[in-house]
């Protein structure tokens, strides 16, 4: 038994569609949707169509880019020495929110996962292996998750870059800051203790 005219039903499951948002979620969204002016709510729509259009991927990086290069490849102030290799483009926003980073990014799109079927050559490899092989380039920072498949990516990118001559780095990992040890789990403790350095 539908509960809602079938247009109202069709835009709760587009809502559903999306990650994170589950039945009840996606109802109030679209009722939120239906709520809005005519004209606000053909706004989010035209806005919805336009990014779809308009944003693209850096042929260099393959961050997200309205088109051409994006603002951080074509910045002659950052250090192309160094490529900071992420799974997503939110990992980007992430990590130039530290304000520690001043080198460049390269955007894999995913990670290695045989039980999601994705291979190696669905991600953005190929490309971040013809950059380094160009040379000019002094150090790959692995800064995927570190999760099973977020390692099993890292280990399978660096095991190619071996042959061109380019140090290739992981982000650390441990305690968070504010954490407590006694909550910590061992995995965490091991790779903290692991990655212990100078004070």
């Amino acid at each position: 038994m539908e509960y809602f005219p079938a247009p109202l039903e069709k835009l709760v499951e587009q809502f559903a569609r999306l990650p994170g948002i589950g039945g009840k979620s996606a109802q109030r969204l679209a009722f939120y949707v239906l709520g809005l002016p005519e004209e606000e709510a053909k706004e989010f729509a035209d806005a919805i169509l336009d990014a779809k259009h308009s944003v693209t991927c850096c042929p260099v990086c393959q961050n997200f880019t309205a088109g051409g290069l994006c603002p951080i490849c074509s910045s002659p102030k950052r250090d192309s020495s160094t490529i900071c290799v992420v799974a997503d483009p939110r990992d980007v926003v992430a990590i130039e929110r530290s304000r520690e980073y001043n080198g460049q990014y390269h955007v894999l799109h995913g990670v290695i996962s045989p039980l999601n079927h994705v291979g190696p050559d669905d991600l953005a490899i190929k490309s971040l292996v013809e950059r380094v092989a160009k040379g000019g380039i002094q150090e790959v920072i692995m800064a995927t998750n570190p999760d099973t498949e977020g390692e099993a990516t890292a280990m399978y990118i660096a095991r190619l870059l071996k042959p061109f001559d380019v140090r290739v780095t992981r982000l650390a990992y441990g305690i968070p800051v504010g954490g407590h040890l006694e909550f910590a789990d061992d995995a965490t403790l091991m790779r903290a203790l692991e990655g212990r350095r100078d004070i």
